[in-house]
């Protein structure tokens, strides 16, 4: 094997690894959902636990990142390559984290009867999903305009994301007793909109890839 299609070989581990880090991460999404919705505190305590797999996949992929910088010495468009899988690593494994901590707020609940039914904050989810899924499609692909709609499904969330809040604070004096609940289902509305701003960032640097050029989405 040649240095360039061993190179390329290397890279391509890398990807692979991203990706499926990407994958774990965005089942525990999924599950921490389903949790609250059901209130599992099982399946919570479970996605809490879990997290260590999805921190020591991205510590894999940050030591064999550095690995072939250090014995490649790529330049250019391959070095932004190895950059940009250092930088959608670290933003999945924060996306992961935030469905660790939805997870929390289903523990912190607990077994409370929920003060409405969980409809709104499922869509709200569905769509940072799909940003999530467009942002790593367009990492694939390395594909502009796929990346550059992760900005307009943004908008989406944070206009979603205010009106849940406006929501919820509106419940605090119509029931006082749960107060707890009020603030931990805001909580899981700020990790969605979070969620979502990650995807977007990996959206960014995808563009960052192609074009070697900073560009701000949400400018």
């Amino acid at each position: 094997m040649n240095t360039r299609s061993k190179f390329d070989s290397h890279l391509k581990e890398l990807k692979d690894m991203l990706m499926e880090m990407a994958r774990k991460s965005e089942n525990a999404i999924k599950e921490s959902i389903n949790a609250l919705i059901n209130q599992d505190i099982d399946k919570s305590n479970e996605i809490i636990q879990n997290d260590t797999i999805i921190d020591d996949l991205e510590h894999e992929i940050n030591n064999k990142a550095i690995i072939l910088i250090a014995k490649e010495s790529p330049v250019a468009r391959d070095l932004r390559k190895i950059i940009v899988a250092l930088k959608i690593s670290s933003e999945v494994e924060r996306i992961a984290d935030n469905a660790v901590n939805i997870a929390k707020s289903t523990v912190h609940i607990g077994k409370e009867k929920h003060i409405k039914e969980i409809v709104d904050i499922p869509i709200m989810m569905n769509l940072a999903l799909e940003m999530l899924s467009d942002s790593l499609n367009a990492f694939l692909s390395e594909d502009v305009e796929l990346a550059k709609t992760c900005a307009k499904k943004d908008d989406k969330v944070d206009e979603m994301y205010g009106k849940l809040i406006k929501e919820l604070m509106g419940y605090v004096q119509k029931y006082p007793d749960h107060i707890n609940q009020i603030n931990q289902l805001a909580f899981v509305c700020r990790y969605i909109e979070r969620i979502a701003d990650h995807s977007t960032n990996i959206g960014e640097h995808v563009i960052y890839l192609v074009t070697g050029e900073r560009y701000d989405l949400n400018a």
